[in-house]
């Protein structure tokens, strides 16, 4: 997550931040996400609905609530990178490493159910992924010594970011992303070669 709050009034905030979600969270694995409101959650964690919408601007943020350090991280993957590696493998190690570790997890495993069995959480997940397409071209540009609005930085944070999704849709999900980065790594024409 984001850095560790210092001040009084930031760890306040942190924790009311956390007890929402925290409640949202198990309110929606006994439940259901449709059948839980925002009163509810607020009540859960003792505050009110007003306080509640300071924090999340939504229902569906209450269950996604790492965006900055995602961000943070996707940058990071690709100007952090080890010497001589290239972007889209950084790329790839980090969106695979990234499912497997939140796979192993038992608690993410309830929050990943829920998120695949509901459309509105599956729809809203992908549009913050995917929001992070922007700061991770400029990286990308960044890395190469390209101005940051160069249209190939643009294209390659896209379909990097997009491929993740194409993990849900597959039998073969590992597969599925490998190719996709190998597509990215290689180009079509070293792909349809094989």
């Amino acid at each position: 997550m984001t850095e560790t709050p210092v001040g009084r009034r930031e760890r306040k905030k942190a924790a009311t931040r956390k007890a929402l979600a925290d409640a949202a969270l198990e309110l929606f694995v006994a439940r259901g996400f449709d059948q839980v409101g925002v009163r509810e959650i607020a009540e859960a964690a003792d505050v009110s609905t007003a306080t509640l919408f300071k924090h999340f601007p939504g229902k569906e943020a209450l269950v996604f609530d790492e965006d900055e350090a995602l961000e943070a991280a996707l940058v990071s993957s690709v100007r952090d990178r080890p010497a001589g590696q290239s972007v889209v493998t950084a790329l790839r190690e980090y969106i695979v490493r990234r499912m497997d570790d939140r796979s192993q997890d038992p608690a993410i495993g309830q929050l990943r159910e829920l998120i695949h069995s509901t459309p509105a959480l599956i729809e809203y997940g992908q549009r913050l992924w995917m929001r992070h397409e922007t700061s991770l071209a400029r990286a990308i540009a960044e890395a190469h010594g390209l101005p940051e609005d160069d249209p190939a930085c643009a294209a390659l944070a896209h379909f990097a970011l997009a491929a993740r999704f194409l993990r849900q849709r597959r039998s073969a999900p590992e597969e599925s992303v490998d190719r996709a980065f190998d597509l990215l790594e290689h180009g079509w024409a070293a792909l349809s070669a094989h």
